[in-house]
């Protein structure tokens, strides 16, 4: 391991007690910059030219820029308030050093007769040229200029910039960087990665600074294809970790449950799902764990190729969890798949956070014994207290919502068998190609690109708050007509931050606009045996208008829906959005989505609503998605311990990805312990995250 960072024994402030850090020790430590390694990649925001002195005379409005002079007088002005104000002179020109902010000192250290360097950004003042709070410093004549380009690193108000400097070019002297990959394995023309650091943190004056600042110059790119290969090579390399452990083979058989389901169906499956029930069919084949995502757009039909890898596992005498991460969309979940699997004679039992008492020690029960095949939860399937009798595949839905110990979880429970259950993970938020290259390179994925026959597409209308009194109009007349409507609502409760319509305050707003119709509520708070109530008369037909928050964001599934209306759309995130238009639709009526926009809108709110009224392909969605807001969306807590791409872009740095992918297999196979080491630099223990 490096050793620990040797921090200059000085803080600006003094010199620290014997044993207890400084105030800019605790604020390394507190920016993670704790190794030798840690602070080499702790890279500039930005860098200052103070290699030259530029005359006076010479100076633009506007320019930032190092000047050097004799401080011709030094005054303390009090109007409009109290200042510091210095005349600078040098061979060809004179300037005013103003200082709001100053110490008593200063008067003394700034006398005239004094040579100062200074650097800031020039501006035109009611008395000439001047500087606002440049950066000063005494010198003697004909001191030397810095040979480099001063970087600007992030830091906090505890951390001194000349500190963290400081710090960074000692830790650079002992840090190992030395060179762990083979020539061949890095792409054409990038430098070492010790002379790689060595000018990002003191570039020489000759650099381009648009290179630097753009990451587009062979240091960085040296520095994004180490991160973005270190990834591949940890997604790999759990990959085939994964190969290498034991899990139940689930071989088909004649007269098999999945066939019975599937005659039984009231539907057919469309090609892309016949395509994905095979792909997963042939893992669950293996005696080798599957580690498969499912993705498909809204209303693709995940639900049913889950219930046939279910009915394959419970088939073959094992059982089957299925975890959700909220209660409504585990219901759902358990209701579709008891109606298509309890007349087949399987088993099932409900976990969940509000069932509580003898009913759920008579699930555990079931569970615990094997009489229960199929498991249908929440996060309650995974507690330290469920045991399972032969668990063989768990299935994970809206996985980027489960944490990654929460996953790890789930995988665990068939250890004391020394085997490891297949696991299905499911997404309705399609994951773009880069990102499908890179963070999830360790999984194989299914995607059923096709929906099913006889879903009509859904018009989507942007809308003004102040036009809020016609869209319930719209409600009036779409419920006159027999039909029903979700209106969501962003919050439960009153929020001094946002201001936003609570969903108990439309609720009585509705109620009292739309009389004599009934108007239901639900949200996340309600007890589960009333939220149950709610959605049983709203899935019936009996209840005209849903006000909801997000807890109807996917699995719900009503025909007779034909209208959304979503308050406040600025607010939610655009794949969100794709997922509450996908709950309308469903049936044979035109359905619109209305989407309520408070004003005036950032430009990321006006592209995420643009993108959404112009498509309705999920992965066009999601990857304009990507470019508003990054992967983190998409990843969930996936990505634990700080394992994101810090240098890397995924967009910009395709090649670069392309090139970690093709050398990636090659470093496991030819050089192992190279690409340990690599990854051991970059990652450390946040690799473990990547192999849930």
């Amino acid at each position: 391991m490096p050793r620990t960072a040797d921090l200059p024994a000085r803080s600006a402030g003094g010199t620290a007690a014997a044993g207890t850090p400084s105030a800019p020790q605790r604020a390394l430590q507190r920016l993670g910059l704790v190794e030798d390694i840690d602070l080499a990649l702790h890279l500039p925001l930005r860098y200052e030219d103070e290699t030259r002195v530029t005359p006076i005379a010479a100076l633009h409005d506007g320019e930032a820029a190092q000047v050097e002079g004799v401080v011709r007088s030094v005054q303390v002005e009090t109007r409009p308030r109290r200042q510091l104000v210095l005349r600078l002179r040098d061979a060809g020109g004179e300037l005013v050093l103003r200082f709001l902010h100053f110490y008593p000192s200063q008067t003394k250290s700034w006398a005239a007769g004094t040579r100062l360097r200074v650097r800031g950004e020039l501006r035109h003042g009611f008395f000439g040229p001047e500087m606002v709070h440049p950066a000063v410093r005494v010198v003697e004549p004909g001191a030397p200029l810095p040979q480099t380009l001063t970087p600007v690193y992030p830091a906090s108000a505890q951390l001194p910039q000349a500190y963290l400097r400081r710090a960074i070019a000692a830790a650079m002297q002992r840090a190992p960087l030395h060179e762990v990959l083979p020539a061949e394995a890095l792409p054409p023309g990038l430098p070492p990665l010790r002379d790689a650091l060595r000018l990002l943190h003191q570039p020489p004056p000759q650099v381009p600074l648009a290179a630097l600042h753009d990451h587009s110059h062979p240091a960085w790119q040296r520095l994004k294809f180490e991160e973005l290969l270190a990834q591949q090579l940890s997604q790999q390399q759990a990959r085939r970790e994964r190969e290498s452990l034991r899990a139940p083979a689930l071989a088909p058989r004649t007269g098999a449950l999945a066939d019975r389901l599937r005659a039984a169906l009231p539907f057919a499956l469309t090609a892309a799902q016949q395509r994905v029930v095979a792909e997963i069919g042939a893992d669950l084949a293996r005696p080798a764990p599957m580690h498969r995502l499912l993705q498909g757009d809204v209303g693709s039909g995940k639900t049913v190729v889950a219930a046939l890898a279910a009915a394959r596992a419970i088939d073959a005498g094992w059982q089957c969890a299925l975890m959700a991460p909220t209660e409504l969309l585990a219901e759902q979940h358990f209701r579709k798949l008891l109606a298509w699997l309890e007349p087949l004679g399987v088993t099932t039992a409900w976990l969940s956070g509000s069932r509580r008492g003898k009913l759920r020690a008579e699930m555990m029960a079931r569970v615990a014994d094997g009489r229960a095949a199929l498991v249908v939860g929440t996060q309650a399937v995974i507690q330290h207290d469920v045991r399972f009798h032969r668990l063989g595949l768990a299935i994970v839905d809206e996985q980027h919502r489960f944490g990654v110990a929460q996953r790890l979880a789930l995988r665990h429970k068939l250890r004391d068998q020394d085997l490891e259950p297949h696991l299905l993970m499911m997404s309705a938020t399609p994951i773009p190609r880069t990102l499908a290259m890179s963070y999830f390179a360790d999984l194989s994925v299914s995607t059923i690109d096709e929906l099913p026959p006889g879903r009509t597409p859904v018009l989507t209308k942007l809308f003004d708050i102040g036009r809020r009194a016609q869209v319930v109009e719209r409600v009036r007349d779409e419920i006159g007509r027999g039909r029903q409507v979700y209106w969501v609502c962003p919050l439960v409760q009153e929020s001094e931050a946002l201001d936003l319509r609570n969903a108990t305050a439309t609720h009585a707003e509705l109620g009292a606009a739309l009389p004599g119709h009934e108007v239901g509520l639900l949200h996340g708070r309600m007890p589960a045996a009333d939220k149950a109530a709610v959605m049983a008369k709203f899935s019936g037909g009996s209840l005209p208008l849903l006000v909801t928050t997000t807890v109807i964001e996917v699995g719900v599934d009503v025909p007779n829906a034909s209208l959304m209306v979503v308050e406040h759309a600025e607010r939610f995130g655009l794949a969100q959005l794709h997922q509450l238009r996908g709950r309308v639709g469903r049936g044979s009526a035109a359905s619109v989505c209305v989407l309520l926009y408070g004003g005036p809108l950032s430009e990321t709110g006006k592209a995420r609503l643009r993108a959404l009224a112009e498509t309705h392909d999920g992965f066009e969605i999601a990857r304009r998605d990507l470019e508003i807001r990054g992967p983190g969306e998409f990843l969930g807590a996936r990505q634990s311990g700080d394992a994101l791409l810090r240098f890397a872009d995924l967009d910009d740095d395709a090649p670069l990805l392309q090139h970690a992918r093709r050398v990636a297999p090659l470093l496991l196979a030819e050089h192992p312990q190279a690409a340990r080491a690599h990854v051991q630099r970059w990652l450390g223990a946040s690799a473990e995250y990547l192999k849930a």
